[in-house]
């Protein structure tokens, strides 16, 4: 028996051993899940006082409960769990408190509400309210509102996020008394006799305060750029923060600088591929011709299922990773609406994958941009991102298998190991033609064009406008896709990071990938490895993989970056 087999088997062994463990943490896990969902569930009014009092209670609580824990007595599946999970309390109790300090900054506009919160507060328990005097109370509060619109004209707050942020309070206000009214309204007569009308008044005049605090803002606040997509910059403190928080080493510039390399490496590539396609050096136009091999109206669907089973053939046929036969039984198919593709002008993936394309209610050449879009070869390499071996494995497997880690869920690791398998094919020669090369290298370039203007715009370098033309004229996006993406990126629930994870977590499982080979791992094994371990942030998988020390403290350290080619 060779020396490189003796190595597998061992290291075979030594895995069975080691990441078969449960975790002592899993139940303690389960527990600070279940502790933030009752409370968030139980304090519905986000934007009040008694919230962010509870959960910095909360937060404070569980910092308590993990000091406790004896660290050196748990297994290295305990110890990454609970690095993981003081990371989580760490990450909830940070942005917990930026959005306290936003909050107290203009909690004035909610003072006419103080002696509503009472009544909010006791319709959990039930208690029955003294209708009539309540009824005046929502009388002479909306007087209030009045007064306050009044009051808050003559003195406009310095920026459109800051009215944006006293105007989420009387939103989430008027969330919390609407739940409590409906409790009441309809089974106490007497609440409803006396109740209903103040209560429609009231409700009016929150819904035109709202709307007025939140243009409330001095002249020199820039809120639309003209591209009509308002996103909120969170500043390079925040940036900083966030990173460290998701265990990544770099600053926002080493990561644009790193980013603006592989665009480099990327636009090269496709250079070479254009002058395959008898472009010469004009990618530009290699591209186009790209864009126009898309197939008919109503031929989308077959075309996925084709790129589908040519690329799965491609991964089983070398033994790269297993492939569960229900996995490959149970995926799903679904068509994108047409309002949905207002965001994602591509197709998307997870448990089913969502196909974007033409439906007969768009306009002509909205119908053509979504076609071109969509072309077979730009979707060549995304098919397997979006299903098997990408999102439905992580989607399938994490349900099966330490599925407690579901809270430490990072785009580094979800969209990182989508985009690492891109990087893998890619160098497996998976692209035969140059328009399969140019399909790879657009999605390639698109990462590294994400990390560039998400982290220009949130250091304020870039606009939302500006965003949308990097990817039009150094990408090769339609203006309607590229405009979707920007969309996309900052005005949806997408956190600040959620762009750049693509490709930088692409590069952290890529590192680890190396590092694993030159162990005696083979690339089934490491691949098998990732999908059981459940979701985490790279770094720390790879402490768990490579039994690395662990301490209750852990930061962030491990350079990675260097290691891509």
């Amino acid at each position: 028996m060779d020396l490189k087999r003796i190595g597998i088997i061992a290291v075979a062994l030594v895995s069975s051993c080691t990441f078969a463990q449960n975790s002592k943490m899993a139940d303690i896990v389960t527990e600070f899940e279940a502790d933030n969902w009752a409370l968030n569930r139980t304090y519905i009014v986000q934007e009040s006082e008694e919230y962010y009092q509870r959960f910095s209670t909360f937060y404070n609580d569980w910092n308590k409960k993990l000091s406790a824990v004896d660290f050196n007595a748990l297994s290295q599946q305990g110890k990454v769990d609970y690095v993981l999970l003081k990371n989580l309390v760490n990450k909830g109790e940070y942005f917990l408190n930026q959005e306290y300090d936003a909050f107290k900054e203009v909690s004035e506009v909610s003072s006419f509400a103080k002696d509503i919160f009472p009544f909010i507060k006791n319709r959990r328990r039930g208690k029955k309210p003294e209708s009539k005097e309540l009824a005046q109370i929502f009388q002479d509060a909306s007087q209030s509102v009045d007064s306050e619109m009044e009051s808050w004209k003559a003195k406009p707050f310095k920026d459109w996020q800051t009215a944006d942020k006293a105007s989420q309070l009387i939103v989430s206000f008027q969330k919390g008394l609407e739940e409590a009214y409906n409790f009441y309204y309809g089974y106490d007569p007497d609440f409803t006799w006396w109740v209903e009308k103040p209560y429609n008044k009231l409700n009016e005049k929150l819904t035109a305060y709202a709307e007025f605090l939140k243009e409330n803002y001095l002249e020199g606040s820039v809120k639309d750029d003209g591209s009509g997509i308002i996103g909120k910059p969170i500043g390079e403190e925040a940036l900083k923060e966030s990173l460290a928080l998701e265990f990544i080493p770099y600053t926002p510039d080493e990561l644009i600088k790193t980013a603006e390399a592989q665009f480099e490496w990327c636009k090269n590539e496709m250079i070479k591929a254009s002058r395959e396609l008898g472009y010469g050096d004009d990618w530009k136009k290699a591209l186009e011709h790209v864009k126009n091999t898309y197939v008919p109206a109503g031929e989308q669907p077959q075309a996925i299922m084709d790129l589908y089973s040519h690329s799965v053939d491609f991964i089983e046929e070398r033994d790269l990773i297993t492939l569960p036969e229900l996995a490959k039984e149970t995926w799903g198919m679904k068509m994108m609406s047409p309002e949905r593709q207002k965001v994602s002008p591509f197709f998307l993936g997870g448990r089913d994958i969502i196909i974007s394309y033409p439906t007969m209610e768009m306009d002509h050449d909205d119908k053509l941009m979504s076609m071109r879009g969509n072309n077979p070869n730009f979707s060549f390499p995304t098919v397997q991102h979006e299903l098997l071996p990408g999102h439905n494995l992580q989607y399938f497997m994490t349900s099966r298998n330490k599925s407690y880690r579901r809270p430490f869920s990072t785009p580094f690791w979800t969209e990182g190991w989508a985009l690492y398998w891109e990087i893998i094919l890619w160098n497996k020669d998976f692209p035969q033609t140059p328009e399969q090369k140019l399909g790879m290298l657009f999605w390639r370039i698109h990462r590294c064009a994400r990390i560039i203007f998400s982290l220009k715009f949130h250091l304020g370098e870039m606009t939302p406008q500006e965003c949308i033309d990097l990817l039009v004229d150094e990408v090769g996006h339609e203006y309607a896709n590229a405009e979707a993406e920007v969309r996309r990126s900052f005005t949806t629930n997408y956190p600040p990071l959620y762009q750049l994870a693509y490709m930088m977590g692409g590069l952290q499982f890529y590192a680890l990938r190396n590092e694993m080979l030159d162990k005696g791992w083979t690339e089934k094994q490491f691949h098998n490895q990732v999908m059981k371990e459940g979701r985490m942030p790279v770094e720390v998988l790879r402490a768990l993989l490579q039994d690395l020390p662990l301490n209750k403290n852990y930061k962030t350290k491990w350079k990675f970056s260097t290691a891509f080619k």
